[in-house]
């Protein structure tokens, strides 16, 4: 194998770097992890560690250093492009690190030193006995044949220095989706140091397994033991060997901000301002000039407007010199946690070290209580035909219980050890309590039916209108058959906007209304009575007719509004039904029962009207028959028509006066009715 020393690739540093391992972690159901970084760091010693690139953003703005004894200088990393920061400016390209004829190729022109010999590289090339460097000097060509071991090292440091860091940006290029961070301390003895840093994690997930009592159990002592489990993925791109976990549920407020990348601002351009060129007219000889135009007043000039210069907001950042959320553990079983609870969240500390390599899962166990429980039935759907199988736990712990899917198990009995379904368990703070639904109970069946009763309980009366008080009670119904079961039943109903129930709701929450009744395993029939006021108004006239005083009845057809009119058929028989379905001891009732009588002797006036109005027509009819008999005869049958023309005519003149009598006796009638009330 051949090998080059090629000076101008070396960087030298003087400065100790030591990786920090990871000592804790806390999974945040936020989606993030804080991870702290901790061991002993030697005198002028630096921090280094590796995070994905992805986290970049997350740990710069979250780093806190822990360093009781030295002073943080500054975090230094690679930028974001790696290849296009450091090849920027350079004779050379990536690629030109393929071989080291094609380096040094690149670097054609560049003064170097080689072999004792000191000149412009002019080209390069591969021998049976080495690397044969043409060198330009002052006395012309010269060829420096390179063997194993031998160095090449460029004159100008500056540029040398840059070709090293080109090549060791490129070795970090070939890992793009990782960082080397690194943090200059300054201490002048050797010390303790650590770094945290939060950044995005995948969330863990936990999951239960409940062991549920059996059928009937006493309520009062029986018990469901619940273990959590949590599974954990490590994407942090580090092992963690032995590490302290946490597992925090919560709901913290959790952003990111792109602040790795690099930002440009966008500025106006404003053109290099040249001297306009010269444009000459043609002199095209004298004109007559032109007239005069008129005088007129000058327009105001606009006013300036001022624009207010936009300032610049200053924010003044906290220092910290404390390293925060650290937790301590306590002795517990290894199954087990401790739960420390804070405002709105809940720390799950495993009571022993945890190694998860980078890239791996892991199923550990946090949590492991005994809970008050009870069995019992659930129904959720009126229409379904089977209630649902369900425990009832409440949270007898001092903390929250997070979010998670719980396998259920039986307890004891011929249900022991036996799965018997999946139940979602939402968070349950402490003291809380929660009905896990895990099967359909096809034993027991019921079958529900709704009904509903209207009941007058109050009749009160305003101008124009009788006012009605119904209580109104919608009711559901459920027959229920435990086929002998016996146990406690609960019933979810949805809200009805108005209405008050009627029946005992024990609780109320995003399921409605909850009640609970106790089944003795015979048939039963269950009542859930809803119970609302309506207000209902009964017109006892028309507006669209106008004034009651001023309809006029010839030019009214009274006949083809007989159910508009006060009297007519319609209104009346509605308010003699109300009357007789009103009970006796109604408030109001009287009252209704007073307009019941006027409005029956608005019916009679209102008949005696309709009479009085077809005589009328009759006579007018009567009339119209006389005057054309009297126009179609002559002599002496002339003067009877006339005779006869007259006396149709005081007929006609007599029938409209009493019509007229008749319908204004029903009008003031009605007016009086309509007086009636507040």
């Amino acid at each position: 194998m051949r090998r080059l020393s090629l000076a101008f690739l070396l960087m030298a540093s003087t400065a100790l770097a030591t990786e920090l391992p990871v000592r804790s972690v806390t999974l945040s159901s936020a989606g993030l992890a804080q991870i702290e970084r901790a061991g002993e760091v030697e005198p002028e010693g630096n921090v280094v560690f590796r995070a994905p690139i992805d986290d970049v953003d997350d740990l710069l703005r979250s780093l806190i250093v822990v360093d009781t004894a030295g002073t943080v200088v500054g975090l230094r990393l690679p930028a974001r492009d790696l290849a296009g920061e450091a090849f920027r400016g350079l004779p050379l390209r990536p690629e030109d690190f393929d071989s080291r004829v094609r380096l040094l190729g690149a670097l054609r022109g560049q003064e170097a030193e080689a072999g004792g010999t000191r000149g412009r590289i002019a080209d390069a090339a591969e021998a049976a006995t080495g690397l044969r460097l043409s060198l330009v000097t002052e006395r012309g060509l010269i060829t420096v044949l390179l063997r194993e071991g031998d160095e090449v090292k460029l004159v100008d440091e500056g540029l040398a220095a840059r070709v090293a860091r080109a090549a060791e940006a490129l070795a970090a290029a070939r890992s793009e989706d990782e960082r080397r961070i690194e943090i200059r301390l300054r201490a002048d003895r050797a010390r303790q140091v650590a770094v945290l840093y939060v950044a995005g994690a995948p969330l863990w997930k936990p999951s239960y397994r409940l062991l549920v009592p059996p059928m009937g159990a006493a309520g009062g002592t029986a018990q469901a033991r619940l273990q959590g489990w949590a599974v954990v993925e490590n994407a942090s791109g580090s092992d963690w060997d032995r590490v302290r976990l946490a597992l925090v549920s919560g709901e913290a407020a959790a952003f990111r901000q792109r602040i790795y990348d690099p930002i440009t601002v966008a500025r106006p351009e404003l053109p290099v301002r040249i001297a306009g060129a010269v444009h000459v007219r043609p002199d095209t000889g004298g004109r007559p000039p032109p007239p005069p135009a008129p005088v007129m007043a000058p327009m105001p000039a606009p006013a300036a407007e001022m624009s207010a210069a936009p300032q610049m907001a200053r924010g003044v950042g906290a220092t910290r010199d404390r390293l925060v959320g650290g937790i301590a553990g306590a002795a517990a079983p290894a199954a087990a946690a401790q739960a420390e609870a804070s405002a709105g969240r809940v720390a799950f500390v495993l009571a022993e070290p945890v190694t998860i390599r980078s890239g791996e899962t892991a199923n550990v166990p946090f949590l492991d209580v005994r809970l008050p429980a009870e069995r019992i039935w659930w129904i959720q759907d009126l229409a379904a035909r089977h209630p649902l199988q369900a425990a009832r736990i409440r949270n007898a712990s001092a903390h929250t219980l997070p979010d998670g899917l719980a396998t259920v198990y039986g307890g004891e009995g011929a249900e022991a050890g036996v799965f018997l379904g999946d139940a979602e368990m939402r968070a349950m703070p402490a003291g809380d309590g929660r009905i896990l639904a895990f099967a359909r109970d096809r034993d027991v069946q019921y079958t529900s039916a709704s009904s509903s009763t209207d009941r007058i309980a109050g009749i009160g009366q305003r101008r124009g209108y009788v006012t009605l008080e119904v209580l109104r009670t919608e009711e559901t119904a459920l027959a229920v058959e435990p086929r002998g079961a016996r146990g406690m039943l609960v019933i979810d109903l949805p809200r009805r906007s108005g209405a008050t129930p009627k029946f005992e709701v024990v609780s109320e929450g995003d399921f409605g209304l909850r009640h609970e009744v106790t089944l003795d395993g015979t048939a039963q029939t269950i009542r859930l009575p809803f119970e609302r006021t309506m207000r209902q108004e009964i017109p006892l006239w028309d507006a669209g007719l106008g004034e009651p005083i001023l309809l006029r009845w010839r030019e009214f057809d009274a006949e083809q509004n007989l159910r508009r009119l006060p009297g007519g058929p319609g209104t009346l028989e509605r308010l003699r039904d109300i009357l007789a379905r009103a009970p006796a001891d109604v408030p109001g009732r009287a009252d209704l029962a007073a307009v019941v009588e006027a409005m029956g002797e608005l019916r009679t006036l209102l008949d005696a009207a309709r009479l009085r109005q077809r005589t009328w027509r009759t006579a007018e009819n009567a009339l119209d028959r006389a005057r054309q008999a009297a126009e179609d005869r002559t002599g002496s049958e002339l003067q009877e028509a006339r005779r006869r023309l007259n006396a149709a005519s005081r007929e006609a003149e007599q029938a409209g006066a009493a019509a007229d009598q008749a319908w204004e006796a029903w009008q003031r009638a009605v007016v009086a009715l309509l007086q009636r009330g507040s």
